[in-house]
């Protein structure tokens, strides 16, 4: 459950380490995003010379949630962080993507992540 306000760890290698979600796309009154939503954060910590620099505005997809999330044969699945990747009309700015991703995000569209990934739950 990510909400505004809500940190965020980066699971790319884009170059941005922690982002700060400041709204949930998909809806006027939405208010909490899952995995597999899109959100737009500010980039709040960065690593030096690579492509995204603090304080950028860059739009992310949850692809790891502390909240259960119950997928649809019932059985729940829970992560230790809350993380995204940058995105860019649905494919990600990094090159690599670090731990674990659920495969939900291939039924959302996310076909380039989910093969970039080294560990698919």
């Amino acid at each position: 459950m990510i909400q505004e306000q809500s940190i965020l760890d980066i699971a790319d290698n884009s170059g941005a380490k922690r982002i700060r979600c400041f709204r949930v796309l998909g809806g006027s009154g939405r208010r909490y995003a899952r995995i597999g939503d899109v959100v737009v954060a500010s980039v709040r910590t960065a690593e030096p010379r690579k492509q995204i620099k603090k304080g950028d505005i860059v739009r992310a997809v949850i692809v790891r949630q502390r909240k259960p999330y119950r997928r649809k044969d019932g059985s729940y699945i829970r992560f230790d962080d809350n993380a995204a990747v940058i995105v860019e009309k649905k494919q990600p700015k990094g090159t690599r993507i670090f731990g674990p991703i659920p495969r939900e995000l291939k039924d959302k569209g996310y076909q380039a992540i989910v093969s970039m990934a080294q560990d698919v739950i």
